[in-house]
Parts: C-alpha cells; sequence; structure tokens
C-alpha cells in the first residue's frame, strides 16, 4: 500500500509499506476513505524527529470502511464506516472507565513512561504506524472505532471526530466557561477554530479569538466570533475592552510548542533538531524547552480566578513558569491529550444535524491525494495558498 512516511526532518514521502493484517484478535483493518493533517504532525515534521525513525507512517486522523475484523472486535463488522480516535484505548481498565482514555492501561507506553499509544506519534507512544496510508489496522476496535451512517454524507461531516472536534469540546469543558460568559482563544488552526465554535454554541456570550493569519481570522468570523490580529492591535487592551476591564473568565491556549512570539525557544528547538539522535532524544527528554508565547500570553489575559485550558501540544521538560502570578491571579491550568471515546457520543448528534451548528463542512480548506502530502505539509507549515485543514485522498490520483 502507499503511505506518507517520515524520512527527516521537515520530509516526508509517500513510499510502498507492506499493507497492514490483523495480528491480535482485537484487532481491525480499514481501508482508509479520507485521512487528515493535524498541527500535531508539524511538530513531527518540525521539532521532533529525534523520536521517529525514517520510514515511520504517519497521521493519527483517519476514517474509513472495515475491511478485516479478528475474533474479538466486538460488534464491529466487515462494511462498517467508522472514524478511528487517534488514541488508542481498550475501555475496560481503570482509566477508561472514568474517561480517561488518553491513560489506558492496557496500551500505556510503559517503556517511555507515557500515556496510551496513539496512531503514528513517534516512540514515546508506541511507534504505531499511523492513518496517512491507504489501509490501518486499529488495535481495540472493539472499542476504539466509532461507526457512522453510511449514507453518502462527505467524509468531513464525519472525519473530524477523530481529533479535532472531541480534542476542542475537551478544551471547552476543561475551559468552565460560565453560561453567558467569556473565553479567548489562541490560535486559530483546526482545533482553536473548533474551539471557538464551540464554546459559542456551548453558551459563551463572548468569543474572542487571536490570531495573526488573515484566512483564519476570515474564517472564524463566519461564526459570529470576534477576532484580533496581534500584529496590528495590543491584544491584552482590546479583550479588557470586550470583557468590562476585567479579563475573560477562560482562555484556551490552541497553539501549543510553536507559538510565534518565542525565538530563543524556537532557534533552540531548530539547532536540537540538527544534532544526532542519539545526543537529541536525552537533551529534549531532560532539558527541553518550548515556545512558550501563547501559554504565557493566556495567563496573563485570563481574568482573576479563572482558568486557562491547554489543548495545544507541549514536549519541554524545563519550561519556566510565573508561578507568581498563577498563584496570585489564582488560576486554574487544565490540559491533557483529548479522551475522545468519552466526548463522541455529546458529539455525533451535532455533526450528524443537517444545520451542522459547528461548521464541520467549514473547516477544510484542501482536499488532496495522498501522493500530494509533501507539498500540503509544506503549506500547511507556512501557512500558504489560506491553508487551514487538509484532508488527503489515499486513492486519488494526485495533481499534475
Amino acid at each position: 500500500m502507499r503511505a506518507v512516511t517520515w524520512q527527516g526532518r521537515e520530509n516526508v514521502s509517500v513510499e510502498d509499506v507492506p499493507d497492514p493484517h490483523v495480528q491480535e484478535p482485537t484487532d481491525a483493518v480499514i481501508r482508509v476513505t479520507s485521512t487528515a493533517i493535524c498541527g500535531s504532525d508539524l511538530h513531527l515534521y518540525g521539532v521532533l524527529g529525534m523520536f521517529l525513525d525514517a520510514g515511520d507512517v504517519l497521521g493519527h486522523e483517519a476514517m474509513g470502511v472495515v475491511e478485516e475484523v479478528g475474533s474479538a472486535a466486538g460488534d464491529l463488522a466487515v462494511g462498517d464506516r467508522v472514524v478511528v480516535p487517534f488514541n488508542i484505548s481498550c475501555g475496560r481498565c481503570w482509566m477508561c472507565t472514568r474517561g480517561l482514555q488518553t491513560q489506558c492501561e492496557t496500551t500505556q507506553v510503559r517503556s517511555q513512561d507515557k500515556g496510551a499509544a496513539l496512531f503514528g506519534y513517534t516512540r514515546l507512544y508506541g511507534q504505531v504506524p499511523g492513518g496517512q496510508a491507504q489501509y490501518l489496522r486499529v488495535p481495540q476496535a472493539q472499542y476504539g472505532p466509532v461507526v457512522v451512517p453510511d449514507d453518502g454524507t462527505p467524509d468531513e461531516r464525519f472525519l473530524y471526530l477523530s481529533d479535532v472536534l472531541p480534542t476542542a469540546w475537551q478544551a471547552v469543558e476543561y475551559a468552565d466557561v460560565p453560561d453567558g460568559g467569556s473565553v479567548v482563544v489562541l490560535g486559530l488552526g483546526p482545533i482553536g477554530q473548533m474551539c471557538a465554535r464551540i464554546a459559542r454554541h456551548r453558551g459563551a456570550e463572548t468569543v474572542i479569538a487571536v490570531d495573526p493569519v488573515v484566512e483564519r481570522r476570515f474564517m472564524i468570523q463566519r461564526h459570529h466570533v470576534i477576532a484580533l490580529d496581534p500584529g496590528e492591535e495590543d491584544v491584552r487592551e482590546a479583550v479588557l475592552d470586550l470583557t468590562d476591564g476585567r479579563g475573560p473568565d477562560s482562555v484556551i491556549d490552541a497553539v501549543g510548542m510553536e507559538a510565534h512570539g518565542s525565538p530563543l525557544a524556537q532557534t533552540t528547538q531548530r539547532l536540537v533538531g540538527l544534532l544526532p539522535d542519539a545526543v537529541a532524544t536525552p537533551l529534549t527528554e531532560r532539558g527541553g524547552s518550548d515556545r512558550l508565547a501563547a501559554l504565557l500570553a493566556a495567563i496573563t489575559l485570563v481574568r482573576r480566578g479563572g482558568t486557562v485550558s491547554i489543548s495545544g501540544v507541549y514536549g519541554g521538560a524545563k519550561d519556566p513558569l510565573p508561578m507568581m502570578q498563577l498563584f496570585d491571579k489564582q488560576l486554574t491550568l487544565r490540559m491533557g491529550q483529548a479522551n475522545v471515546r468519552r466526548w463522541t457520543d455529546s458529539l455525533l448528534p451535532l455533526v450528524q444535524d443537517p444545520a451542522d451548528p459547528l461548521g464541520v463542512l467549514d473547516l477544510r480548506t484542501h482536499r488532496l491525494a495522498l501522493e500530494d502530502a509533501p507539498r500540503a505539509y509544506r503549506a500547511f507549515q507556512r501557512k500558504e495558498d489560506g491553508c487551514i485543514k487538509v484532508v488527503l485522498d489515499p486513492w486519488a490520483s494526485p495533481e499534475r
């Protein structure tokens, strides 16, 4: 089969790799019909290469049709149309039954002291082949895959149940925005887009989003969200004006480790990425730092007694935090990978609603053939051609 493989820093290629097969009774294999590039994939593309091996199959947002099932795959049947959550969880362990599927005790990567295994996401999370491919082996298929209607609706109505929608829903849940309250969303990539829309849907009265990219701001303004350009206005003053001089009840950091406005950390990340893996790996694990501009802005913007919710991925081991400010403002911080299956039952009726209340059909800006993945990664990373969300078709012919 054809699959998107990591080959080095800012270097992915589409290669022939072995077809997957059922290996365990709880496995299934799906024929992938749509798979997306996530902002988290860009961390692998540009920063976290020391935890990857050349040839690793990328991608953790996929859906398709079940081709093969193991003997213990539950009610899943060949021919089912399914969305595959990005985290691999059993649904039965102590953590899963408490809604912490990202900490699944069956799939925890204990050798790396990490939580549940993830598709296509480095040795740290199990080195499980990812979904940017024509076929995908799905472990724990008795629980993970979400069966969706096979009614001719476009994949994009359901695809984002794999990551984007549950991640954004959890970010808003963790933000604890009071009914009629206010929230600022930092970053308007796919997760930030959905955070702002979900916050509005769930009753926030004032939703403010901040991003320097004009196409992202235009998109979110279509969903009745106030959009601010940090390059053109004083964000703090604008937010205070919009929140009675107090600041918002909550701030969601949907940016993460590669935030703009952190030149020293950016340079450090680039230099570490150029080192041999044997040197870069322990350096990152024990002393790595993130670009913290977005997180520091969130801490500054939120009102006293407010909540900061972090959905952007961070990986630093030695990140400095303004503890005096956090303590003095009496802030609550919540964060973590999305517990996908905890939220899908709430989200499925919304994505099935013909009115499309979350605007899932207004997110994808590019649908390309899988073979065009190298070009898509570059455009997404560089924010070129209005690229906000890329969906790849594993079976389409590449553009000429």
